[in-house]
């Protein structure tokens, strides 16, 4: 890798954890100077505006949750066991975020719903995947016989995932992972009661 992209890379990362944490708009070029350590024409000779920046920087941060999202699903042999394991990767929200700063769909959507139509797209295609990945869990385990033939898959996947985002959205603002904690004990009793046969 050339000395060029590693330093591009760098400053897509390092913003990347900025924005989530401060947002697109509350972060400053300048705040992207001090975390990276270079000059605005260095970060300029990498990208050609600040959006530009972030949305190589969502498309990061996304990135990052893709893969702890696979990765937990991977993990796991049962369906049930798959859907709870995607569900649970925010469960030490407090002490191992995939990034630093919460949910970065969850905070571009928020920060960007008003201010920022393009970004606020991007959000909306991270949330349509997202809902696909739930939707055809939902569908395997039908299929499989694991979950209940009637239940509406994409209804399911909305009401998981507003509960999802929710206790994140908790667990960021107490800074303690005892809110995700409560709402998987939630889906426990929500999956045996609405989705597993």
């Amino acid at each position: 890798m050339s000395k060029g992209l590693d330093t591009r890379n760098m400053i897509i990362k390092k913003s990347a954890e900025l924005f989530n944490r401060k947002g697109y708009t509350g972060s400053a070029m300048s705040d992207v100077m001090q975390i990276t350590g270079l000059e605005k024409g260095g970060i300029y000779r990498h990208f050609k505006n600040k959006d530009e920046l972030a949305f190589e920087s969502f498309e990061f941060a996304i990135n990052v949750l893709r893969k702890r999202y696979q990765a937990a699903y991977a993990q796991e042999k049962t369906i049930t066991g798959k859907l709870i394991a995607v569900l649970s990767v925010y469960a030490n929200i407090a002490e191992d975020p995939p990034l630093a700063g919460g949910c970065p769909l969850l905070n571009t959507a928020i920060d960007t719903d008003d201010t920022h139509p393009m970004l606020s797209q991007k959000a909306q295609k991270a949330m349509d995947e997202w809902l696909g990945f739930l939707e055809s869990i939902l569908q395997q385990g039908m299929e499989s016989g694991d979950f209940r033939k009637d239940i509406d898959v994409s209804e399911v996947a909305v009401f998981l995932t507003s509960a999802f985002e929710g206790s994140v959205m908790m667990g960021k603002l107490y800074g303690k992972s005892q809110y995700v904690k409560m709402y998987l004990n939630q889906l426990y009793h929500y999956l045996n009661s609405c989705v597993v046969n």
